[in-house]
């Protein structure tokens, strides 16, 4: 299994923006489709957003959807989550996770079906 390290997490007002970093080590990423989850205090982990292992295709939460993009580099073994016009309720506990895949088109937007996880990264937004 490929090893996950987010960071990029903070405090940030509503309205502004952060970037989510996860560094893998282990084995290249280049055959694993990669997810960001979240979940918040008192709250069911959330799906957040998907990327395939080629890039070629991605999904989004309903409420992040045309707020935060997802990209990947397979030569830096890094996947990024781009968190714009960010509202309160974004603040949570943010996970990357991965899984391997076969035809490189992969996504996820469950967390059952992946196998790695990070340790998370705290992002609180204040209203």
């Amino acid at each position: 299994q490929v090893q996950l390290v987010e960071s990029g997490g903070g405090l940030v007002q509503a309205g502004g923006s952060l970037r989510l970093s996860c560094a893998a080590s282990g084995r290249s990423i280049n055959t694993y489709a990669l997810g960001w989850f979240r979940q918040a205090p008192g709250k069911e982990r959330e799906f957040v957003a998907t990327i395939s292992s080629t890039g070629t295709r991605t999904a989004y939460g309903d409420s992040v959807r045309g707020r935060f993009t997802i990209s990947r580099d397979n030569v830096k073994n890094t996947v990024t989550l781009q968190m714009n016009s960010l509202k309160p309720e974004d603040t949570a506990v943010y996970y990357c996770a991965g899984r391997t895949s076969v035809w490189g088109s992969e996504y996820y937007t469950s967390s059952d079906r992946y196998d790695s996880w990070g340790q998370g990264t705290q992002v609180t937004v204040s209203s």
